[in-house]
Order: C-alpha cells, then sequence, then structure tokens
C-alpha cells in the first residue's frame, strides 16, 4: 500500500477494460449477441412507453410507474452496453479515469432510482388493493410526481456520495479492470490506499438505500397477500395475483443480483462470476423486465396489440 495514501493523487489517467472474452472469435460472437440484446431491450421498453402513453386505459399509477421503470431500463443498459460494443469495435479497451467515474456514477443514478421506483410500486399496490376506497386521492398525480421527485433525489445523492468518495482514493499502480464496465468493487482491488472507508459506505449507504425498500415491499405484499385472500371472486384473486407476481418477479431478480454483487467485496477470485453478475444486471433485466410485465398483463397485451398491430393492418 503506497505510504501516502492519505494524499489525494491521482497517477492513474485510464483504466483498461478487460472486457468479457479475450478470442477474437468470442469477441465477433459477443458483439452480435449484445447488439441484438440492446435492441431487443431498447425496442421492448419503448413498446412499453408508447403503449403507456397512447393508450388511455394505461393512464393509471401503476402504468406511470411502469414506463418509468422502462425508461429507467433503457437508460442502464445504455450506460453500460454501447460503450462496450464500441471497445469491441475499435480494438480499444482503454477509458479514461473521468469517463470510468461518469460511467459509475450515471449506472449507480439508475440503479438507485430503481431501488426507490420498485418500492413505490409496492406502494401503490397496497393502496389499490388494500385500501380502494381511498386509492385515487391517496395514489392522485401530485403524489405520483412527488414519490418519483423524491426517488430521483435520493438516488442522485446515493450515487454523488460514491462518486465523490472514490475519488479521495489513490489509484497509482495495476489500472486493469476486470469486467466490461466501471463499479465499485472492481476499482477498490486497484486502489494504492485503504478502501475500508469507503466499503464501510457502501455497506451503510447500501443498508439504507437496499434495505429499506426491501422492508417497505416485504410489508406491502403482506398486507396484500392477506387481502388478496379475502378476496371470494377467483377471477379477483387471478387478476390481483397476476399484477403483483410480475412486479415481486422484477424485484426479486433486480435485488437478489445486487445483493450477489455489493456483499462480497474483497473477493478477487469472484471476479468472473462478477461478470455475469453484471449481465445479469445491465442487460438481462432490463430485457426481461418488458416480457414479464406483458406476458402476464392482458391490459399491457391489448394496448400493445392496439397501438402496434392494429395500426400496421389498417396501414
Amino acid at each position: 500500500m503506497d505510504p501516502e495514501a492519505g494524499t489525494n493523487s491521482t497517477a492513474v489517467t485510464e483504466f483498461i477494460l478487460l472486457g468479457l472474452v479475450e478470442s477474437e472469435t468470442l469477441r465477433s460472437m459477443v458483439f452480435i449477441l449484445f447488439f441484438f440484446a440492446y435492441l431487443l431491450t431498447v425496442g421492448g421498453n419503448l413498446s412499453i412507453l408508447a403503449a403507456i402513453l397512447l393508450e388511455p386505459k394505461l393512464h393509471t399509477p401503476m402504468y406511470f410507474f411502469l414506463g418509468n421503470l422502462s425508461a429507467l431500463d433503457i437508460g442502464c443498459i445504455t450506460v453500460t452496453v454501447p460503450p462496450m460494443l464500441s471497445q469491441l469495435v475499435s480494438h480499444r479497451r482503454t477509458i479514461s479515469y473521468s469517463a470510468c467515474l461518469t460511467q459509475l456514477f450515471f449506472f449507480h443514478l439508475l440503479a438507485g432510482m430503481d431501488c426507490f421506483l420498485l418500492t413505490a410500486m409496492a406502494y401503490d399496490r397496497f393502496l389499490a388493493i388494500c385500501r380502494p376506497l381511498t386509492y385515487s386521492t391517496r395514489m392522485s398525480q401530485s403524489v405520483q410526481r412527488i414519490l418519483v421527485a423524491v426517488s430521483w433525489a435520493c438516488a442522485f445523492s446515493n450515487a454523488l456520495t460514491h462518486t465523490l468518495a472514490l475519488t479521495t482514493l489513490n489509484f497509482c499502480g495495476p489500472n486493469k479492470i476486470n469486467h466490461f464496465y466501471c463499479d465499485l468493487p472492481q476499482l477498490f482491488q486497484l486502489s494504492c490506499s485503504s478502501t475500508q472507508r469507503n466499503e464501510l459506505l457502501l455497506f451503510g449507504v447500501g443498508f439504507i438505500m437496499a434495505g429499506t425498500p426491501v422492508v417497505l415491499i416485504i410489508s406491502s405484499y403482506i398486507h396484500v397477500a392477506a387481502a388478496v385472500l379475502r378476496i371470494r371472486s377467483v377471477e379477483g384473486r387471478k387478476k390481483a395475483f397476476s399484477t403483483c407476481g410480475s412486479h415481486l418477479t422484477v424485484v426479486c431478480l433486480f435485488y437478489g443480483t445486487g445483493i450477489f454483487n455489493y456483499m462480497r467485496l474483497g473477493s478477487e477470485e469472484a471476479s468472473d462470476k462478477d461478470k455475469g453478475v453484471g449481465i445479469f444486471n445491465t442487460v438481462i433485466n432490463p430485457m426481461l423486465n418488458p416480457l414479464i410485465y406483458s406476458l402476464r398483463n392482458p391490459d399491457v397485451q391489448g394496448a400493445l396489440w392496439r397501438v402496434f398491430v392494429r395500426k400496421w393492418l389498417l396501414t
């Protein structure tokens, strides 16, 4: 460790992203797979957004939050995949120190926003099922906008905190990141100075940012499950479980991969596993979300049919 670890000097001006594979043949395959995955993800989420905006039936709080989630998914995959595709084409694997920090900031901004937005969606389901008589007043348009604005503010604070804390570390030796994008665990491994404070900060803020939403989501769905079981109509139960099931599936995928990624700091042997988790976080989750919400939701399916298929047939 550098004896001058307390100083804020950064000797390393750029990092080398090792990416997913080394073989030229495999690099071509990875490019094709991720290129089409990017197109599918952006296309799927834009379709959901278009259906929500153009279909009056979907102008409800639940779909307002779903539209925001689709926009986040587009942002999340755009922060990581296009730069990786560019590196595969240009064979240039370097990324400047400032660009690396910028990518990290936006990745944590969008991931943090996901945490709070999923919580707002759980709260919306709680009010809709457990408090139906006061739902329209408790989840008015102004409340929806306040929830989204507060979520952005909290996510921005989280991302800025970690980015600024990272600038206090010294990078004066190795600069090879065994990943395809810049993230905290991999950068901690390259620091010449102590990362203890940064790791404690990540755990502390992560506990608040992830732990609090998880508790609120679980609490909401305990009440929702109890209310649904009291519904006598089989059709009513099926519809309630369908909308809640889609949301719970997304919550489990998001938090499961997030906990696996950030609760194992300091393990260099886990770097290759981190790549797999990174693919899940940045590519598979955003790609699956439109499928999860549309395949299990007849309202979204009907809106997509009316907005796209019917208009295409008419033309």
